[in-house]
């Protein structure tokens, strides 16, 4: 009897340690990342060991700490980690171990817009992926002349969206995907509606990019870059003030003076004929729609409208434009912009 007892006794005893176990086994590896966000780790390129559980313990807590213990435990592999893991509440220890061991990389998004200049959108680019500024843009020195894009015809070359990318990507396999989205929105419809007009894609770019500066309305855009295209056909200078920002480098100016309008810049549409060697921003995929499905009109001549609504009135003789624009600049003067 008192045999059976002790037998009994050592049984629950080993019972409870094997209980006592199993929980600090469940809290060690299965409790999960306690934040209320989603956490991104990133591994960069060269990285050491100590370096991943360090970016783990601090920026996931204890549920990090945990899985740097496994990692060491384990054998993780710094090299094969590289990358950026986006990493949700309740994630635990060992989901983001084998996570980082088996390299699962969550892609990372790329979105742009707004963008004027090539450094700008380099920049943008390298806010987001591993790839810095410099790389980007020696990636698309390599690879946008032979697809037959001069530099000043680099921002034709892509259209603002958002992209999915892993943060490890080439910058050659960025401006290639990038490209690629362009070249798939020029289709042959498209391709021919811009042939219909006499210009080429990368023109379409150009014309569109104009408008886009010289309107936030975008019902008015496409009568802007047709007016633009009427003034080319005619021979007649575009005398487009943003291209004029563009050259001297300011867009901020809102009154162009003397001093701006000559400025020796093959971007001054008031001393150069013809169009600007290239857009003097990335022109979004609505802008390049609209001036392609633009409708034909006699317009020559535009004024921002006096009431400062963004809107503009449009003539097709220059004596209605003077009209227009003498109420534009009493405006000026009453709001004392100079």
């Amino acid at each position: 009897m008192k045999r059976k007892k002790a037998v009994t006794i050592i049984l629950a005893s080993a019972a409870a340690v094997i209980s006592a176990l199993l929980i600090a086994c469940y809290m060690f590896l299965w409790s999960g990342y306690s934040g209320d966000e989603p956490c991104w780790i990133y591994v960069k390129s060269g990285s050491g060991n100590d370096e991943v559980k360090s970016a783990l313990s601090t920026s996931l807590g204890v549920a990090g700490s945990r899985a740097a213990t496994l990692w060491s435990l384990l054998g993780g592999d710094a090299a094969k980690a590289h990358g950026a893991y986006r990493i949700e509440p309740g994630s635990s220890p060992m989901k983001i171990y084998r996570t980082l061991k088996n390299g699962a990389q969550t892609p990372v998004r790329l979105t742009f817009n707004n963008i004027r200049t090539m450094n700008q959108l380099a920049s943008r680019v390298a806010s987001c992926v591993e790839v810095d500024s410099e790389s980007f843009l020696a990636a698309c020195d390599s690879l946008l002349p032979p697809m037959g894009f001069k530099r000043a015809e680099y921002p034709a070359a892509f259209i603002p969206d958002t992209y999915e990318f892993y943060w490890t990507a080439s910058p050659e396999k960025i401006v290639g995907r990038l490209v690629d989205y362009r070249n798939r929105f020029w289709n042959d419809e498209r391709r021919a509606k811009a042939k219909s007009m006499g210009i080429t894609p990368v023109q379409v770019a150009t014309v569109a990019s104009i408008a886009e500066e010289e309107t936030n309305n975008r019902g008015e855009r496409g009568t802007v870059a047709r007016l633009y295209l009427n003034r080319v056909h005619k021979g007649m200078k575009l005398q487009a003030d943003p291209t004029v920002k563009y050259a001297v480098g300011d867009f901020s100016l809102r009154r162009i003076k003397g001093v701006h309008l000559n400025v020796n810049s093959p971007y001054n549409t008031y001393l150069n004929a013809g169009l600007p060697p290239g857009p003097i921003r990335i022109a979004d995929a609505a802008t390049l729609d609209a001036t392609l499905n633009s409708k034909p009109h006699n317009y020559l001549y535009m004024c921002a409208k006096e009431d400062f609504s963004g809107r503009h009135n449009f003539a097709s003789d220059y004596s209605s434009h003077q009209a227009n624009a003498r109420k534009y600049h009493k405006a000026l003067n009453a709001r004392g912009i100079k």
